[in-house]
């Protein structure tokens, strides 16, 4: 029996609350059972008294010093005498604002590139009452220009996409703010990764779609598109770390945080891997899942009597297109991120199978994997979803369809 539009139409909501509002329940009851208690987690970090004031260089002096093990050269030797560089600066915040302090730079950075007016950071290790105050190089002050940056892609976008580019720029600032305020407090005071990322993702996909894009159907397909994407991935993720004997530590920095949190046999950083799969396919999931909702709806206006199965067809040609353009921005991306990486397996000349097989790159290589995979089982999903919605959507008022004004060509 064929039910009239308005009918069809009411029962698609149904079905579409049906699926979202519990959706919708978990996440916020979710957030509720694993929010941070606030307390401060225990690891091996050891307190000390430190500041980190800026400072304005008076002057930079590169001189001779001799040698240490960081200045070992290609063949192994250490120099005698090596170049170093003195900083002479003036504190211009904290307490200590107006003090002038010498410091040493690191050995990559010599005086020609820290003229008299640049704005470094200091590190400042307070006196005790077994230790004097000391002073350090810590890095150059880059507030300025990150902060000019950002203002500029702020303006690009909002000059571009207008309120939806603003409203993005806003749901991109409360997902930061989510993962510092949840998800890492989180993880640090032990809540399961996988759960605290699936939580922590489904919250930021409901804020940051409906903020950007509104409240809408064509929203909503593209949330559950981005939802099972999220859900085949995780599902992947896991049964890939378990197969590939991935434990999480592989890197400096893992062992690091392993050591740090006592998670040394793995489990804990093995979960964060995952939660970091999960993470990584947020933005690229959000991108291909409303493109398709947006190209569904956008062939649906261009053809008001096209089928359910023209529309799938017409939105896959679309998305295959998608797929091969989006499977080359991932690669390339983490190419370039381990580009340094990359050069040092050049340098030691290790077997290709044995540098792919190694624990860092098993672990990239499995995530990009798997993110792809998500990503690309995403698209036929909300194609599919979409092409069913838009079908049974009330007729709109001629040349509305899918939310854009279409003028009718003059009579000849």
């Amino acid at each position: 029996m064929h039910l009239p539009p308005a009918d069809r139409s009411r029962r698609t909501s149904v079905v579409l609350a049906a699926i979202l509002v519990p959706l919708a329940v978990a996440t916020v009851v979710g957030l509720g059972l694993l929010w941070p208690s606030g307390s401060a987690p225990q690891t091996g970090v050891v307190a000390v008294d430190t500041e980190y004031p800026t400072a304005r260089v008076q002057q930079a002096e590169d001189t001779a010093c001799a040698g240490e093990n960081e200045d070992r050269l290609p063949d192994g030797s250490i120099p005698r005498e090596v170049t170093c560089t003195l900083v002479t600066a003036v504190v211009t915040s904290s307490e200590a604002e107006g003090e002038v302090v010498e410091v040493w730079s690191p050995a990559t950075v010599r005086a020609d590139e820290v003229p008299a007016g640049t704005t470094v950071v200091l590190a400042r290790y307070l006196e005790t009452a077994t230790e004097p105050e000391v002073w350090a190089w810590h890095d150059y002050a880059r507030t300025l220009p990150l902060t000019t940056l950002a203002g500029a892609f702020a303006i690009v976008v909002v000059l571009v996409a207008g309120m939806r580019g603003f409203r993005a720029l806003v749901g991109l600032a409360i997902a930061f703010g989510l993962i510092a305020t949840f998800m890492l407090p989180a993880l640090l005071e032990g809540g399961d990764p996988l759960v605290v990322g699936l939580v922590g993702s489904s919250a930021i996909m409901f804020v940051v779609l409906y903020l950007a894009h509104g409240f809408s159907r064509r929203t909503t397909t593209a949330l559950l598109g981005t939802m099972a994407g999220l859900a085949v991935t995780a599902l992947l993720g896991a049964v890939a770390a378990r197969a590939a004997h991935l434990t999480g530590i592989s890197t400096e920095e893992s062992y690091r945080l392993a050591m740090l949190t006592g998670q040394l046999d793995g489990t804990a950083l093995r979960g964060l891997f995952l939660c970091g799969v999960v993470l990584a396919g947020l933005g690229v999931l959000n991108d291909v899942t409303i493109t398709q909702a947006s190209a569904v709806w956008e062939l649906r206006a261009a053809d008001p009597t096209s089928s359910r199965r023209e529309l799938f067809a017409g939105g896959m040609r679309i998305g295959r297109d998608h797929i091969a353009s989006t499977v080359y921005t991932i690669a390339f991306a983490y190419a370039g991120a381990a580009l340094p990486i990359l050069l040092l397996l050049q340098v030691y000349q290790m077997p290709l199978a044995q540098t792919l097989g190694s624990g860092e790159f098993a672990e990239e290589i499995a995530r990009t994997l798997v993110g792809s995979i998500g990503l690309v089982l995403a698209i036929p999903l909300t194609t599919a979803i979409a092409a069913l919605v838009v079908t049974t959507q009330a007729a709109l008022a001629p040349g509305e369809q899918g939310g854009h004004r279409h003028v009718a060509p003059a009579p000849q």
